[in-house]
């Protein structure tokens, strides 16, 4: 079900054959981290290959993002299926959705990628796609740890943006429940992170990378000065 249907899981092999893949899934204890691998058959042989961290509310959630990792990576093919089979109707039925399936990359975005492009020219400093509280299972785009900042660029039809977001033509009903589920766990996170002291911005996809970088770097330097001035009082309290 994740894969969309039995005929959507098709890994691609040599001389071509064709394998039916499954998704693994690892968490490792330390940092409760979630790692998918694509495993699959070829001639008796049991092969597997990382796909990226995974940090969905569920398992279904993983699994699919998992799917959506392999075929974005060009490791699965979501439009084969294996000959004299039937093709099935999936939740990813129509092009159009296949193809923003195939788009929606976990990390390094195109969006992101030049809203960093433009901290860095400005000077910033900060690490990619962690979570900025290890027990909340929340990952932000770019994170600023001295002064707790957490970034997340939004794409503008997986998160609802009320400017773009147009709904699906095709299974309305489930991608209706998708996009606001998206929405309803952006708040969630957002309210979870405020909690334990991180300012969160969100940028959507359609915004002009320079003046988001701006935004950023003026709460960014401002969290920071406050920060190192109040740290001496701290100490002196505790003194």
């Amino acid at each position: 079900m994740a894969a969309g249907g039995h005929d959507q899981r098709v890994v691609p092999l040599d001389g071509g054959r064709i394998a039916l893949g499954s998704v693994a899934l690892r968490v490792f204890p330390k940092s409760r981290r979630i790692r998918a691998y694509l495993r699959w058959s070829d001639r008796g042989r049991t092969r597997e290959r990382y796909l990226g961290e995974v940090d969905g509310e569920n398992r279904p959630d993983n699994l699919q993002h998992a799917w959506v990792l392999a075929r974005e990576q060009g490791v699965a093919l979501p439009d084969a299926a294996p000959a004299g089979t039937a093709r099935r109707e999936s939740w990813a039925s129509s092009v159009d959705v296949r193809a923003t399936m195939r788009g929606n990359r976990s990390r390094d975005t195109k969006p992101e990628m030049r809203i960093r492009s433009h901290l860095h020219a400005l000077g910033l400093r900060y690490r990619v796609s962690v979570r900025p509280v290890l027990t909340v299972r929340r990952t932000a785009d770019v994170v600023f740890t001295g002064a707790r900042v957490a970034v997340f660029v939004d794409g503008c039809y997986w998160h609802g943006c009320p400017d773009h977001y147009r709904p699906a033509r095709q299974n309305t009903e489930f991608w209706s429940e998708k996009i606001s589920a998206n929405r309803q766990r952006d708040a969630e996170a957002n309210r979870l992170l405020e909690q334990a002291g991180w300012q969160v911005i969100r940028v959507w996809e359609h915004e002009d990378p320079s003046a988001a970088a701006r935004r950023i770097a003026v709460l960014v330097r401002s969290r920071a000065a406050a920060r190192r001035s109040a740290a001496p009082v701290a100490t002196a309290s505790r003194a």
